[in-house]
């Protein structure tokens, strides 16, 4: 087993599908920036002998049979044990170089995550403009929401506490798990911080797997579901002010009706505005409950991550 790193263990773990181009130079790379880490790779049933590339590396190899890159971070948070751990793909686009400098900064400042914010390298096919895009939007969306922070939210490579990992659910299947990563962080308020690192291309011979309509999507999905699991006051306050202005426009005219001839003449639009008027009512109920819900349940898992030891490193 390698040495701790000022008196911590790290782990460098790098989910892999289909990089039989690259794998070897990415665990290579890491073992020369982090001598000190444990290197673990988890397969997500590739079929280009990735696995087998990775083993011959000098890495770790576990198997994931349940595709998607949630589903592999997942596993490695549950099986992994550690007190700092480097997440980076295993396409070799991340310079493993910065990870001492990622490690220290989160050792030195007290940190739960570190985000390599990508700085492309050559032209500009190396981070196209549709993904730069993609990434700008859903990043202000989710500082619309959660707060601000982050600039580079759908990065792949991070540095996490133990803390950090451990008190993470993990409920992505997809890509779409940098989202959660980046929401877990701003909801529990952990110290975190970014760090410029350079992006680089591609092997020849190497696919990227990312699907810049369909990932992007499931991504938005993923931050409107959590937006009404986390924010469910805001939301249902919103609906019931809609729905209670809904009622007057349509109720008004028919009670001035009502009152100069004391008739009903447009019943269908008097009932929808009851309804209308009562869903709004239900759905202030619904806010102030479940906004007590949601409380003891942010409550929970800030308790759970106090609960796990944070950093405390050797001097150098």
């Amino acid at each position: 087993m390698p040495s701790p790193y000022r008196g911590l263990a790290i782990a460098v773990v790098l989910p892999c599908y289909n990089e039989a181009t690259a794998i070897a130079g990415v665990v290579a790379a890491f073992r020369a920036a982090l001598p000190e880490a444990q290197i673990y790779v988890f397969d997500n049933r590739s079929t280009d002998g990735s696995a087998e590339l990775a083993c011959k590396a000098g890495a770790r190899v576990l198997k994931v049979d349940m595709r998607g890159k949630g589903n592999v971070v997942r596993r490695m948070f549950a099986d992994v044990e550690a007190d700092i751990y480097v997440m980076a793909d295993s396409d070799g686009t991340y310079d493993a170089g910065a990870a001492r400098t990622m490690v220290d900064r989160l050792i030195d400042n007290g940190l739960d995550m570190v985000v390599g914010t990508r700085v492309p390298q050559g032209d500009g096919e190396i981070y196209r403009f549709g993904h730069r895009f993609g990434n700008s939007v859903l990043t202000g969306t989710v500082a619309w929401i959660f707060g601000e922070g982050f600039t580079d939210m759908l990065s792949g490579y991070r540095v996490f506490s133990r803390r950090y990992v451990k008190s993470f659910p993990a409920l992505s299947k997809g890509f779409e798990i940098e989202t959660e990563l980046t929401i877990h962080a701003l909801e529990l308020r952990a110290p975190y911080a970014e760090m410029p690192t350079a992006y680089l291309a591609r092997q020849e011979g190497s696919e990227s797997k990312l699907s810049t309509w369909g990932d992007g999507a499931r991504i938005f999905k993923t931050i409107l579901r959590l937006y009404a699991r986390e924010r469910p006051r805001q939301l249902y306050l919103l609906l019931a002010v809609a729905l209670f202005l809904a009622s007057l426009g349509l109720g008004i005219p028919v009670i001035v009706e009502f009152l100069k001839t004391g008739l009903v003449p447009r019943l269908p639009t008097a009932v929808m505005a009851a309804s209308c008027m009562l869903a709004a009512m239900l759905s202030g109920i619904c806010a102030v409950i479940l906004d007590s819900v949601v409380t003891g349940r942010t409550e929970a898992k800030r308790l759970r991550y106090l609960a796990i030891p944070a950093v405390h490193p050797q001097d150098r």
